[in-house]
């Protein structure tokens, strides 16, 4: 059985997302030890709140280098903030530093009298790369289940796996090798954020 380390920094949908992993057939530690963290076989690095926040109580539990590290050498998947905090800085709080993983910036979604912020609902996924494994038996265009404010904004091109439309076309998920992140829930996201979380438990790097 795949093992896999639910990353507790105080700020994570914790129970749902560590719930629907086990559903999908993992054995999930919550936790912050780096032990256990370097143990697991993958990561799952969740997110919600603001950047400053996130990355305070990363500091504070001692894990921001284990994520750093992690990165580079076993599968780890990062969702909605934790996939921003992979970048280099974000708009919020008038600027806030980021993990640096890769270089790019976390950008507020404009004000418009058409579109509330944040974006949060349903909404359509494309799949830039439908051969890729964490998109398998998930139909191109299938929708999955967003809350932000920010969006992430990747130098580099190729590492968006998936792009969404509000009221501007925008990142909706970036991979590197061992490393798939989505702006969307996949815990919330029923059907297929399941099936993108079992993709997740079997996949073979």
């Amino acid at each position: 059985m795949t093992r896999i380390a639910l990353l507790d920094y105080g700020m994570g949908n914790l129970h749902s997302a560590g719930k629907a992993l086990e559903h999908v057939g993992a054995r999930v530690d919550i936790t912050n030890d780096p032990k256990l963290i370097t143990q697991a076989d993958k990561i799952v690095f969740p997110g919600v709140g603001a950047m400053r926040d996130c990355i305070h109580g990363m500091q504070q539990a001692g894990i921001d280098e284990v994520i750093k590290n992690a990165v580079f050498n076993k599968p780890v998947l990062a969702i909605c903030v934790g996939m921003q905090a992979l970048m280099t800085h974000s708009e919020e709080n008038g600027g806030s530093e980021a993990l640096g993983i890769f270089p790019g910036t976390v950008k507020r979604f404009p004000d418009s009298a058409e579109l509330k912020v944040p974006h949060m609902g349903w909404n359509q996924v494309q799949q830039r790369d439908p051969s890729h494994p964490m998109w398998r038996d998930i139909a191109q265009d299938s929708r999955f289940y967003f809350v932000h404010s920010y969006y992430v904004q990747p130098e580099n091109a190729d590492l968006v796996a998936a792009q969404c439309d509000y009221g501007l076309p925008f990142c909706a998920a970036i991979h590197q090798d061992n490393l798939f992140a989505t702006q969307f829930h996949p815990e919330k996201s029923h059907t297929a954020g399941l099936q993108l979380l079992k993709n997740f438990v079997e996949w073979n790097i």
